[in-house]
């Protein structure tokens, strides 16, 4: 087994999560990411082994300034009002840090200028004059992102200005084609400024960088093969394996490059190092004394050749964990990672790209405030991973199935199954279990070890179909003896004593197995059992004849389908882009959310004209209808003017007289309405509160002088 003995010396393990980008709420690819870190974290912990798990807010680069100034804010406000947010995910599903900071913390100044300065010392620092990006509107250089064009490799539109999404590759923004301003859609032009380099093809760095990205274990097979790709020799013999431009012009948020006035890092440089600040702001607080009686200082813990260090993150970022970050640390004198885990992306329906405005995002927020269990989730994303880089698939169907079938259906059921007639009884307490109970268990006992193997492998989605599989086990085993009948028989007390007592035993075993996937669910069973909180060491054990556990509540409820349509539901009308984060999707100027966001061509549709009001009058019959004859450009077969009839709701806010011979604007091509006075060709454009009675008044919309009858609104 894999249990840790009493007297064995704990593991010591540093574990960080991808920084998220502090622009925006997290998103359920964070959510993803986070959960599943989250769960070998916990079963790291269950073995007794010490986990130093933090993460941090990446709060730098051009982005979030420019998303900054657009609210009317400082970046540091900017980002604080983004990190307030964190909390109600975080807690919302379990996850675990032991500390969460941001990239603009002193720690991060302190360290990313010393990590500079060794590498500068080691002479592995370069600066010369390059050409870059300028954007003439904005007047400014501008970062990768914010240049985009076409792939100098394969020929995409629409890629950023340092990596292809398309097929993978890595350029700088001077080699893309076509290449425009993503910020004001201007041309860029080529500017001279002096940057710094870290020389990344120098023979040192590829020597190493071969030699650590090879070492077994350390990365998945498929990410390796990726990363062997960018060894080999581009066009002409230039190695793929580039020089890294890590410095930025002024104006810049970021941290300031020492001894070079306007120069600020790339953000990709002080993001990882971002880790080991928000570690040493964990231990400089106190942190890791209180929870692990940890006296040393961060710098000598993180000198141990015995921690281990293990990063989780997507994708798409392996280019700058797998070769800037070890190459970074390993020639500033520091410890390289252990592994780097690689995931996939999460789709969802077989494969479809996630998207709010069609109905197929999934927002994690939304999730929680429809009061959906957060521990479905986390189920049903564990029964999708694995140790592999591949992308995990969200089907509303499969995801209700999973949950009610399996892990309710097959494993909360148990205790439901045997609880009450321990309660009722036999008061509380179990008894004795008898051989075909004993081998039951031990065959439950025998598993673990091979279930504590797939944990430490994170092949999650292998550990619980083999918990689903015991539980199949337990189930047969239930439905053999049939307690409910044996509870009718008389002079078999003993008997169903025996079968009920094997179930409870069996499903505290199955949910010490499960503990990491659904730690809340476990800490609710350990109170039902009136037990302290488990962990591995303690599998072999059983809670034994006479312990008493506590009354039966149900653990958790069945997924509704109208959960789900809630969730996948359409979003309500509202703002398409929010200017900062401190406009809500409640903002309701004129008394109502703005209509959701359209294409050009949808706007094209709606053939606005402008028209004169020839003449108008009420309506007998109507008080609210006024009849307009407009001049909207048109002629008929002999060539006369056209007039069009149009009745329109105004009547309350303007006397006949008031519109005739006015300019106003109207929709031309709306279907003609039949209606009780008549038929109506078009309809004027007018303004109003949503809430008339708080804000009464109707504005019917006039152009300037100048516009003539016919001509079209664009």
């Amino acid at each position: 087994m894999l249990d840790t003995p009493a007297t064995e010396t704990p593991r010591q393990l540093f574990v960080t999560t991808a920084l998220p980008y502090a622009n925006g709420p997290f998103h359920i690819g964070h959510i993803m990411e986070y959960i599943q870190a989250d769960i070998w974290v916990r079963f790291q912990r269950l073995q007794g082994h010490r986990v130093y798990f933090v993460c941090a807010d990446d709060a730098h680069g051009a982005p979030i300034m420019i998303a900054a100034e657009k609210a009317g804010k400082t970046p540091q406000q900017f980002v604080a009002e983004i990190a307030a947010g964190r909390k109600p995910y975080l807690d919302g599903f379990h996850i675990s840090f032991d500390n969460w900071h941001n990239t603009d913390g002193p720690e991060n100044h302190q360290l990313a200028q010393d990590i500079y300065r060794a590498l500068k010392a080691n002479g592995l620092i370069a600066t010369r004059t390059i050409e870059q990006f300028f954007d003439p509107e904005k007047g400014m250089f501008l970062p990768d992102r914010f240049i985009k064009g076409e792939c100098p490799k394969c020929g995409a539109k629409d890629q950023y200005g340092d990596s292809c999404e398309v097929c993978g590759a890595v350029y700088s923004p001077t080699e893309l084609k076509n290449p425009y301003s993503a910020l004001s859609g201007a041309t860029p032009v080529l500017r001279s400024s002096e940057h710094f380099f870290f020389r990344l093809s120098d023979p040192r760095c590829v020597e190493f960088l071969q030699e650590w990205t090879s070492t077994p274990g350390r990365l998945q097979p498929e990410v390796l093969n990726k990363i062997r790709e960018w060894f080999e020799p581009g066009e002409g013999g230039t190695p793929t394996l580039a020089d890294w431009d890590i410095s930025r012009d002024a104006p810049y948020f970021g941290i300031e490059i020492p001894d070079a006035p306007g120069k600020y890092f790339y953000v990709w440089l002080d993001a990882p190092i971002g880790y080991l600040a928000s570690l040493k702001n964990f231990f400089d607080k106190g942190g890791a004394r209180a929870a692990y009686g940890e006296a040393r200082s961060f710098e000598a813990f993180i000198a141990d050749p015995a921690v281990e260090q293990y990063h989780f993150i997507g994708k798409d970022i392996t280019y700058f964990h797998t070769l800037f970050w070890p190459a970074t640390l390993h020639f500033s004198g520091r410890k390289t990672p252990t592994k780097v885990f690689v995931h996939g992306f999460l789709t969802i329906n077989n494969g479809e790209k996630m998207s709010k405005s069609r109905g197929t995002g999934l927002d994690p927020l939304k999730y929680l405030e429809l009061g959906m269990n957060p521990e479905w989730l986390r189920y049903y994303l564990a029964a999708k991973l694995n140790a592999r880089n591949e992308d995990v698939d969200f089907n509303r169907d499969d995801f209700m199935a999973r949950v009610n079938a399996d892990l309710i259906g097959k494993f909360v059921n148990i205790a439901s199954r045997a609880a009450g007639f321990i309660s009722k009884r036999f008061e509380g307490r179990l008894g004795e279990v008898s051989a075909d109970g004993d081998a039951l268990l031990e065959h439950l006992h025998d598993a673990v070890p091979h279930i504590t193997e797939l944990y430490a492998e994170r092949e999650f989605a292998k550990v619980l179909r083999e918990v689903m599989a015991l539980a199949d086990r337990v189930n047969a085993y239930v439905d053999q003896n049939k307690p409910w009948e044996l509870a009718k028989q008389p002079g078999m007390d003993a008997r169903l004593h025996d079968v009920c007592t094997t179930c409870i035993e069996a499903f505290r075993l199955l949910t010490l197995m499960l503990k990491p996937v659904l730690p809340a669910l476990a800490a609710q069973v350990e109170s039902f059992l009136q037990i302290a909180p488990m962990d591995y060491t303690q599998a072999n054990q059983r809670l034994g004849a006479g312990h008493r556990i506590g009354t039966y509540q149900h653990l958790m409820q069945r997924v509704d389908e109208k959960q789900l349509d809630a969730l996948f539901a359409p979003p309500p009308e509202r703002a398409a882009t929010l200017a900062s984060p401190s406009v809500t999707a409640a903002a309701s100027p004129g008394g109502e959310p703005i209509a959701p966001v359209i294409g050009i061509d949808d706007f094209a549709k709606v053939d606005l004209r402008i028209a004169r009001i020839v003449s108008c009058e009420r309506v007998e019959g109507s008080t609210k209808l006024l009849r307009l004859m407009l001049d909207v450009g048109e002629t008929d077969e002999a060539g006369q003017p056209r007039l069009r009839q149009v009745f329109s709701g105004i009547a309350s806010a303007y006397a006949p007289e008031e519109l005739s011979g006015k300019l106003t604007v109207m929709v031309a091509n709306l279907a003609p309405r039949k209606m009780k006075f008549g038929i109506s060709e078009g309809m004027v454009l007018a303004a109003s509160h949503a809430n008339e009675k708080a804000h009464p008044g109707i504005f019917v919309l006039t152009p300037w002088p100048g516009a003539q009858p016919g001509m079209r609104v664009r």
